[in-house]
């Protein structure tokens, strides 16, 4: 399995513009759209998929510290980025599409697993597919499923959980078995519920009770 840096962040480029052209072909309704993420828009999570490589690590720690927040510092960056046009957000995300950022200590599996995640929330919504290649979503499932998933997975929620995708040849955790396509484990393991019809098992029930507290609240994660 390639880990390699150069290569994770050639992936992540690819997505962000992905995303870039998928924003330039929607309309207003569709921008309107709720996303996944509880609060966002379409054209807002990918306002915030902007604002993570643009705003920059120190403006959103000065942010988050005046906010007494990660969350709503989160939120405020990518609402402020949101004011741009629709084809401006586009523009920005190819402009910076190949910046190598990721936060301290979380490494380059870090940002892939947000912007599949958010490709998803983007893409699910509009009855678009979702269909990284499953090497890719495998890779942010290693993210997702390892100690430090900040923003993601709750602490205890994949406890006694197996993961076995159907589309490529990977497990990941131990316990009561939840198998399916990788990019719908992704997702359900990242909170969103919307392809947990596209997966079985007896561990299904058990991730279901957990994750629904987060579903009452909102339609997403981070």
């Amino acid at each position: 399995m390639k880990t390699e840096r150069a290569y994770v962040f050639s992936a992540v480029a690819d997505e962000r513009r992905h995303i870039a052209s998928l924003i330039d072909g929607l309309d207003d309704r569709q921008l309107a759209t709720p996303s996944l993420c509880a609060g966002w828009d379409i054209k807002t999570v990918a306002a915030h998929v902007l604002s993570t490589i643009a705003d920059g690590l120190p403006a959103f720690l000065r942010l988050a510290v005046r906010r007494a927040s990660l969350a709503r510092a989160i939120d405020e960056l990518a609402r402020r980025r949101a004011q741009m046009t629709a084809p401006e957000i586009a523009a920005g995300l190819r402009r910076y599409a190949d910046c190598p950022i990721s936060p301290p200590l979380f490494g380059p599996l870090d940002p892939l697993a947000d912007v599949l995640v958010h490709s998803g929330d983007i893409r699910i919504p509009l009855g678009l597919p979702l269909n990284p290649a499953p090497v890719h979503a495998a890779l942010a499932l290693d993210f997702l499923t390892g100690p430090w998933p900040f923003g993601f997975v709750p602490l205890g929620q994949l406890r006694g959980i197996r993961l076995e995708s159907t589309d490529i040849d990977r497990v990941w955790g131990k316990g009561a078995n939840i198998r399916g396509p990788v990019a719908a484990l992704m997702m359900t393991v990242a909170g969103r519920t919307a392809l947990v019809g596209l997966l079985e098992g007896a561990g299904l029930p058990i991730l279901r009770h957990r994750l629904a507290p987060t579903a009452a609240r909102q339609t997403g994660g981070q």
